[in-house]
């Protein structure tokens, strides 16, 4: 059992370096982990290597729309 089982983290900037360091060890903890990043193919890559632990939410935090979304889709699925 992980410290984070049964938890949603969501995890900004996570396509790489230290954001895609916090998800691997949130996700080897058991935690759902939500990654954003605004570079599609990055992001895409990171939330593969998360196997089935990783959700992927293209956007740049700097944009208000996009965290609007973020979130609003973050909290749906957090619900289920």
């Amino acid at each position: 059992m992980g410290q984070l089982d049964n938890k949603s983290a969501l995890v900004t900037g996570a396509s790489a370096g230290i954001g895609l360091a916090v998800a691997r060890l949130f996700a080897t903890e058991g935690a759902t982990v939500y990654l954003t990043g605004r570079r599609e193919a990055e992001l895409d890559a990171a939330v593969a290597h998360l196997g089935g632990r990783g959700i992927g939410i293209q956007g740049d935090v700097s944009e208000l729309a996009d965290l609007d979304r973020l979130f609003a889709e973050f909290d749906q699925a957090a619900a289920r």
